[in-house]
């Protein structure tokens, strides 16, 4: 099921409609050091570990604006659920590939890491932040108090994924989306503590 999603061209497109939407708010409300204007400020990304049939602007380009104003010119770099930081891999491989180290027999999370292409000292870099350095984020100290009963840190990121499961219909694809959505402040710069480090 992880392993179909994350080759499925239709759920990025979805991704990068939904940066679409985060980045248009930020467009509207202006520079938030002057006011002035934004100016689309695209830069290139090159993530891996998605499908190869996606469309150049969904696979290559990370959101982001300039100030139009003279003197001013500061950087609105808008939160993404695509992207998990400055890591090179899709977010989405990040929180997948670490939930299924836990939730999965090694061998089939093996197979994910292959098929992924995913080094295993990689993974668990990604599984040592989840466990060490994200609950010690700003973010997540507050965040963290949205969830009754507590979210348990021991076994993150399956037991944040887990409380975005709606009973309702079960969808995968929605609860992916929305734990993306949740996390999305964590990847501008100013919050994405300790993703610069690999991966």
């Amino acid at each position: 099921m992880c392993h179909t999603m994350l080759q499925d061209a239709s759920f990025f497109e979805l991704l990068y409609e939904c940066d679409k939407d985060i980045a248009a708010k930020v467009k509207a409300d202006g520079c938030r050091r002057c006011g002035g204007a934004l100016d689309s400020a695209h830069y290139p990304r090159k993530p891996r570990g998605g499908p190869d049939d996606l469309d150049e602007a969904c696979a290559s380009r990370r959101l982001s604006f300039c100030c139009r104003r003279e003197g001013c010119r500061s950087r609105a770099t808008p939160p993404s659920v695509r992207f998990l930081g400055r890591r090179v891999y899709w977010g989405v491989v990040v929180v997948l590939q670490s939930v299924m180290q836990q939730a999965v027999t090694a061998f089939r999370a093996t197979r994910l890491q292959r098929a992924l292409g995913v080094d295993r000292q990689t993974v668990q870099r990604w599984r040592a932040w989840w466990l060490a350095r994200f609950p010690e984020t700003r973010f997540w100290q507050v965040a963290r108090a949205r969830f009754i009963p507590p979210i348990a840190v021991t076994s993150l990121p399956l037991s944040l994924l887990e409380r975005f499961t709606n009973k309702d219909d079960g969808d995968k694809r929605s609860q992916l989306v929305a734990a993306l959505r949740f996390l999305s402040p964590i990847t501008t710069d100013s919050a994405s503590v300790g993703f610069s480090d690999g991966g």
